[in-house]
């Protein structure tokens, strides 16, 4: 196999004994290994490719992933390639359990007597109902629905109906439903490509687009700041209209699914075929078949996608555009590598010789600061498109409210009169707040006892829905319980708001309203995302309720009104991006009101009315806002003035990763002085009966991170010699956000 492997190519191996592995050959040599013995060189199985998988700059960007976030190639490997070109058999093609009425109860009399026969099973008529709206069959007259039949999986029905499958399984055996199975995983099918309908831009819009390319000739990353709503799509789409007609290929890359979701049809409708669509969302085959047609002689010319699709192969990238470019969601979490997609995309660029656009109307701190000194150029759009008026926003002091006893909930009298003018006009509502589940907590109201994860040092988060408390960090579940373990009382309430919460509220102040709720335990299934955005578009719920999913460019014609509802939350988060985040958030989700023809009204709930980064949200003023924390970071030496890296060490046992932990510190001391600071516990300490320690090294700009990274390697192998911490857990979080 010698003349036939080359660099790309994936390759079985034998692993051990008896297991075999899926490996990609990185490079192809004739050295002997060093230090291993002749008996400990294994032999390749087998090649499983005649052409490689990955192209020359994928291998050297996997390469740079792994020096500078500091992780192991493989980890880089695991998380870039779809699971389907990792296993040895191969990927199938994949079915999904569907769910439709049966053919004898399709008439609206028939519909009359299921809902009378499921009377008395409450949960199986919520099942039907929930099923007859998603569906449409709730339009039925005489035998033939007023609307589409809309199709329906199990899993997404089940969710929507807050059901169990038993209860599912109970109506199933009714025969009012019946179940299908339905091939899914095909590649995206947009028709043919229709540069005519691309619009016009406007005088603000081409005088950007023109900078944007006079800018490119010298600067290979330029930076558009566009207020909200000022088309900065539109200016996208006319720069990848120029590079398909100049035969390059385009990555569009979003922060968030659901943005993915709106912007596709938007797309989809001028370049049809000629655009895949990549992200965590699609079936695993999906994504084999999109990395293999880019790899094929016919590739995606665009490809739209989240984090993850700046891993694909590209022939010929000429353009990267990175919406939202402030966004945290752009940064891997876990499992390693912890990569920013924002950054990786730019290196992509860089190695692919292509350029680079971000664009946002709130730049992150270190994006601006980079466009202010020269290394990337700055285009500025200052004007909504059709001259619309940024949105008044008006600050609501909870504090008060509260000592006058004004508050309904977690609503205040100027959000309620608000949302009612808005409802009685036809507009719309967005609610926002950045907490999922019902309440964030319940506590006893005679000892104070709050349930905690047993795995993690969290309290429990309490889903109405479900009747369970959860753990948001380790997602394990607990049942509700009746009384008190600790003093027997069975008073036992419920504190705070999520989102669940909010939503019963609003349905308690607005009953007729048509309410949605977007967060992570409404979107687990693939089409949720379309269907709660494309539901809110047309005008089907009047009240969107939602976490930070709901602040990140989404686009909807009649929305009147914003509510946040706890600014606070996001400003007393321990961490020194705190004010950014939150302004960033604020600013973002405002922008999603009045977008069309009238100025929107935003209403902004906080208990500390006299913060300066609330007055600089109210007068939209990013320059105010950019210089006091400029001013802050400069003063205690954070970036965009130094880098930082987060070293964490987990182990089961407190007492040894405390110890383990100092005299890490130690270790790195010795070389790097005071850069490093700690130990410390994080804001959650234990996490997956893991107790959780971190270190936090501060590099300033003049030093050279790789020699730094290289001697923080060598004071962990160091570390790890010792045999108390042969179980010990160490990683590192490059430039955390």
């Amino acid at each position: 196999m010698a003349d036939k492997a080359q660099p790309g190519m994936r390759a079985l191996v034998p692993v051990g004994r008896s297991k075999t592995y899926t490996a990609m050959i990185f490079s192809v040599h004739h050295n002997a290994p060093e230090h291993v013995a002749a008996d400990r060189i294994r032999t390749v199985w087998q090649l499983l490719d005649a052409h490689p998988v990955l192209l020359p700059v994928q291998l050297k960007l996997w390469q740079w992933i792994a020096s500078y976030y500091m992780a192991p190639l493989g980890d880089v490997y695991r998380s870039a390639l779809p699971s389907g070109l990792k296993a040895e058999d191969g990927y199938r093609p994949r079915t999904e359990t569907y769910v439709t009425l049966s053919q004898v109860w399709r008439s609206e009399q028939a519909l009359h007597n299921a809902l009378e026969i499921t009377r008395r099973a409450p949960k199986q008529q919520n099942i039907l109902t929930t099923y007859l709206q998603l569906s449409h069959f709730d339009t039925m007259e005489g035998r033939q629905p007023h609307e589409p039949v809309a199709e329906i999986t199990r899993e997404e029905l089940i969710n929507t109906a807050h059901a169990t499958s038993p209860q599912f399984n109970a109506l199933m055996k009714r025969g009012i439903l019946t179940t299908y199975e339905k091939e899914v995983g095909r590649l995206n099918s947009g028709g043919s490509s229709h540069p005519e309908r691309i619009n016009a831009l406007s005088e603000p819009q081409q005088e950007a687009f023109e900078d944007i390319q006079r800018q490119f000739a010298t600067k290979p990353i330029v930076l558009l700041q566009g207020v909200t709503s000022s088309g900065k799509t539109e200016i996208y789409i006319h720069l990848i209209q120029q590079v398909i007609e100049q035969g390059g290929q385009v990555l569009y890359l979003l922060p968030e699914i659901a943005l993915t979701v709106q912007i596709t049809s938007r797309l989809q409708r001028i370049f049809g075929d000629e655009m895949g669509i990549y992200h965590s969302k699609y079936s695993d085959e999906e994504r084999v078949e999109i990395w293999l047609k880019q790899l094929s002689n016919h590739p995606y010319k665009i490809i739209l996608g989240a984090r993850s699709a700046c891993f694909l192969p590209f022939r010929n990238l000429q353009l990267v555009i990175v919406d939202e470019e402030h966004e945290t969601s752009y940064k891997q979490q876990d499992p390693a590598p912890r990569y920013h997609a924002r950054n990786v995309a730019i290196m992509l660029a860089a190695y692919s010789k292509a350029h680079t656009l971000l664009g946002t109307a709130t730049p992150s701190v270190e994006t601006y600061y980079n466009a202010q000194k020269g290394k990337y150029g700055l285009v500025k759009l200052t004007t909504r498109y059709q001259g619309v008026q940024l949105p008044r926003i008006e600050v609501v002091d909870v504090r008060d409210m509260r000592h006058r006893k004004l508050m309904s909930g977690p609503f205040s009298p100027q959000l309620i009169r608000a949302m009612r003018e808005a409802l009685a006009s036809n507009q719309q509502v967005i609610l926002f707040q950045n907490r999922r589940g019902f309440a964030p907590m319940i506590e006893c109201r005679e000892c104070g006892w709050v349930p905690k994860c047993q795995n993690c040092d969290v309290s429990l988060t309490y889903h109405k829905g479900s009747n369970l408390l959860t753990c948001h960090y380790c997602g394990y579940t607990y049942s509700v319980p009746d009384k008190c373990p600790n003093c027997g009382s069975t008073e036992l309430l419920t504190r705070g708001y999520g989102t669940e919460k909010i939503e019963e509220e609003v349905l308690r102040l607005f009953p007729e309203a048509r309410v949605a709720r977007m967060d992570l335990d409404t979107t687990h299934t693939r089409n949720a995302y379309s269907r709660i955005i494309n539901n809110f578009s047309s005008g089907k719920t009047q009240v969107l309720i939602g976490t930070q999913m709901v602040t990140k460019g989404l686009d909807f014609d009649r929305v009147s009104i914003v509510g946040i509802l706890n600014a606070d939350a996001m400003l007393q988060y321990p961490d020194f991006r705190a004010y950014e985040h939150a302004f960033t958030m604020m600013l973002q989700v405002a922008g999603r009101a009045g977008r069309r023809g009238t100025q929107g009204h935003v209403i902004l709930q906080t208990k500390n009315t006299d913060l300066p980064v609330i007055a600089q949200v109210v007068n939209h003023n990013y320059t105010a806002f950019f210089n006091d924390v400029l001013q802050e970071r400069h003063q205690f030496n954070y970036p965009p003035f130094s880098r930082l890296v987060y070293i964490y060490l987990k182990h089961r046992n407190e007492q040894v990763v405390d110890t383990a932990a100092i005299e890490l510190g130690s270790l790195l001391r010795q070389g790097l002085g005071e850069r490093v600071l700690g130990p410390d516990k994080p804001a959650v300490a234990r996490v997956k009966t893991l107790f959780i320690r971190k270190l936090v090294v501060k590099i300033e700009n003049a030093a050279s991170l790789s020699t730094v990274k290289q001697y923080m390697w060598r004071q962990q192998q160091r570390l790890l010699t010792d045999k108390r911490y042969a179980t010990l857990q160490i990683y590192y979080d490059v430039d955390p956000v």
